[in-house]
């Protein structure tokens, strides 16, 4: 047995991809779905659909190989899933990380005080952006769910769980202690849920997945040809921290899809962020959790795809790069993506886009370069922020992936705007990879930890040209408009 299936779980898509015994690439399929926009701000994904799209891609890419050794999955992470025990059938839409409906409750929280020992407990804000707002939300909106939580009848999970749940036939209620630490409701120091977070949002403890290392036995499942065990799960961001090999205290990873988040391995040493930043687990091996400082932008590659379905100046991704290399150098537009609100370090539920330093000779290729220059600037506020927080934090490479870092005009300029080497992998398919090695480490089919890292290769990298005046001018310019837009 000499293949691995990773199942990629996103926001925006399902895939599945098949590694060979090198861990390339084999077989890619990937199907997307359904974006669900309710209200401003709102944003939900129908879980029949999102099953559906990853049971399609599964079934391509096994056809392809009869010698799969075990399943990774990763996963979109903080999206929320109730589903009622006896039917495996979900009682209301999944609420995605992006969805904003519960910023008032949030604000409840911090009123009280309770922010606080959120943080303490979990390393993680009051804020919309986490599973455990959305549980409360559902158990509160849908008729009878309270009731039949507390009857011990209903099940919560992020969408690993919920994928594991039913590809086992529901023998297996489980997570992996990286999805656990984005609902808000695990204690990340304790290593176990917390039951005074659970009392103060009504969640019974009931309702909750076993909490597992990120390479384990979650279960076996035969939906697809002979059984199949499923050996590693880790949250998207965190999958990626792994594929690029950031196994040391220090090492640094952004990854660029529909947000960008940005991990930075703090060892055994959990932070405490003074800048907004959040506490989490990066990976957890053999009953030991390693932690992370981690930065999350709402919106990365969603701007481009706002360029193309909003106001149609693109036809494909693709043509953002060259669009932006048109642009007039004297017209700096600063746009602040804060479609959904913005993300760290200034967690602010309530702001939204805007666009500065319009003239009347800004057009389609200059927005198309604000577009990709907010991923930059977006970068640089999180980096400032880690180097503030933790003195581990050198001024080191940061190691990119992710759909964006294809191009070379963006992660120039991101270079450029932090000052420091910008790292592009020969595998970009790295949160697959991630969750491919645990489970084909756990299989006995890939090497080891440290050999694992020793394969990391390359591909490409980007040196700071921009001189230290440009750099100071235009970040202060964007540290303007972020002002401007929070009003």
């Amino acid at each position: 047995m000499t293949h691995i299936l990773a199942i990629d779980q996103g926001t925006t898509s399902s895939r599945a991809i098949l590694f060979d015994d090198k861990m390339a690439v084999a077989h890619v399929a990937q199907k997307e779905f359904t974006q669900i926009y309710p209200q401003s701000g709102w944003v939900e994904h129908d879980v029949e659909e999102i099953w559906d799209s990853v049971v399609a891609v599964v079934k391509d890419v096994v056809a392809k190989a009869d010698d799969i050794a075990a399943i990774g999955i990763t996963n979109q992470r903080e999206t929320t899933i109730i589903w009622n025990r006896e039917t495996g059938k979900p009682i209301h839409n999944a609420i995605v990380w992006q969805d904003r409906r519960t910023a008032a409750f949030c604000e409840e929280l911090k009123a009280e005080g309770f922010e606080a020992e959120i943080t303490q407990r979990t390393g993680l804000l009051a804020d919309p952006y986490f599973s455990a707002t959305k549980v409360r939300y559902i158990l509160q909106t849908v008729d009878g769910a309270q009731e039949m939580a507390e009857a011990g009848k209903l099940a919560f999970g992020t969408v690993d769980s919920f994928l594991i749940w039913r590809m086992t036939g529901g023998k297996g209620h489980v997570t992996d202690a990286t999805n656990a630490a984005r609902t808000m409701l695990y204690n990340i120091r304790e290593g176990a849920w917390d039951a005074t977070i659970c009392e103060r949002f009504g969640i019974p403890m009931s309702m909750l997945p076993q909490v597992l290392d990120c390479a384990a036995d979650f279960g076996t499942t035969d939906m697809f040809g002979p059984e199949l065990p499923i050996l590693g799960v880790a949250g998207d961001q965190q999958a990626a921290t792994i594929g690029q090999a950031c196994f040391e205290p220090g090492m640094l990873k952004s990854t660029y899809g529909t947000g960008c988040f940005a991990l930075l391995n703090t060892g055994d040493e959990l932070v405490t962020s003074q800048n907004r930043l959040l506490g989490t687990i990066a990976y957890q091996l053999d009953g030991k959790p390693t932690y992370a400082l981690e930065g999350s932008i709402f919106i990365a590659g969603a701007v481009v795809q706002w360029l193309r379905d909003g106001l149609g100046i693109i036809a494909k991704a693709q043509d953002t790069h060259p669009l932006a290399e048109k642009a007039d150098p004297s017209v700096e537009l600063y746009l602040v993506p804060a479609f959904t609100g913005l993300g760290a370090p200034y967690w602010d539920a309530e702001a939204r886009g805007a666009i500065f330093g319009l003239t009347r000779n800004a057009g389609p290729a200059e927005f198309a370069r604000a577009a990709l220059e907010s991923v930059g600037f977006q970068t640089r506020d999180l980096l400032e922020a880690m180097h503030a927080d933790w003195s581990g934090a050198e001024e080191g490479t940061l190691r990119v992936d992710g759909g964006m870092s294809a191009s070379d005009w963006a992660m120039q300029f991101l270079a450029d705007i932090i000052g420091a080497p910008v790292d592009r992998p020969k595998v970009l398919e790295t949160t697959a990879l991630g969750a491919a090695w645990l489970a084909g480490m756990r299989a006995g089919v890939y090497p080891t930890q440290a050999e694992f890292a020793a394969t990391w290769a390359l591909e490409r990298q980007f040196t700071p040209k921009m001189d230290s005046d440009t750099q100071a001018r235009r970040y202060s310019g964007w540290q303007d408009a972020i002002r401007r837009t929070r009003g």
